[in-house]
């Protein structure tokens, strides 16, 4: 699943990014209410978090903004303020729901979970399957001809990256921006090792490979039976 954070507190804004991640979510961060309307209209997001209060652009005109060119992506409303008028504003705004700080983060988590059960429009996707793979995004479980496969976070969203990507090769470029959320090369292995570990928690004990290695180019997942 792939969240964007629109959030100007930096400190916060580093905290619940790295909370999110830990708990499988690939996440996208804009510091003020400009950069977020405008990484919100180019689509792709499964939900969007928006603090209220932003420089440049609030949270409430973003939010309207979404819902004015037809956007019907989920978007969950941060805001210190709390009152009952408050809240009634933002959901008219067109927020899908309104959580008022402080909060704790399992709270956060929970509603993020509810708003994508939720399948506004129909858009949300919650399960993805290629062949005899199954790969349920709420339930955060992996099965394989119905066998459970057990994942690390991070392979669970570095497989859901490839299957998201199904037959289309995938480079270390893209791998290294859409699952570790570093736009440059450090150089190490790291994608090496996890790939190494995710074929095979999939492939190995199964006799047709889903998983395979594009020389020279990266990686594809696709099913070739």
């Amino acid at each position: 699943m792939r969240l964007l954070l629109i959030e100007d507190d930096a400190e916060a804004s580093r905290y619940l990014a790295k909370g999110l991640q830990e708990s499988g979510y690939a996440v996208d961060v804009a510091a003020d209410g400009r950069d977020g309307l405008f990484q919100a209209s180019q689509g792709g997001y499964d939900l969007i978090i928006a603090d209220r209060m932003l420089p440049n652009v609030d949270g409430l005109t973003i939010v309207q903004n979404l819902r004015q060119s037809g956007s019907k992506t989920p978007v969950l409303i941060l805001s210190a303020l709390g009152s009952v008028d408050d809240r009634i504003e933002g959901l008219r705004a067109g927020g899908d729901d309104y959580l008022t700080k402080p909060f704790a983060f399992g709270e956060l988590v929970a509603r993020i979970e509810a708003l994508l059960r939720r399948g506004i429009g129909g858009a949300v996707v919650t399960k993805l399957k290629v062949g005899d793979l199954e790969l349920d995004l709420l339930g955060r479980t992996v099965t394989r001809a119905g066998k459970r496969i057990e994942l690390t976070a991070k392979e669970f969203q570095l497989l859901e990256y490839l299957m998201r990507r199904q037959g289309q090769v995938v480079t270390r470029t893209m791998l290294l921006e859409g699952v570790w959320d570093l736009h440059f090369d450090p150089q190490t292995n790291v994608i090496d090792v996890h790939m190494s570990r995710l074929r095979a928690a999939v492939d190995r004990d199964f006799p047709q490979p889903l998983i395979h290695t594009v020389r020279g180019a990266g990686y594809v997942l696709r099913d070739e039976s």
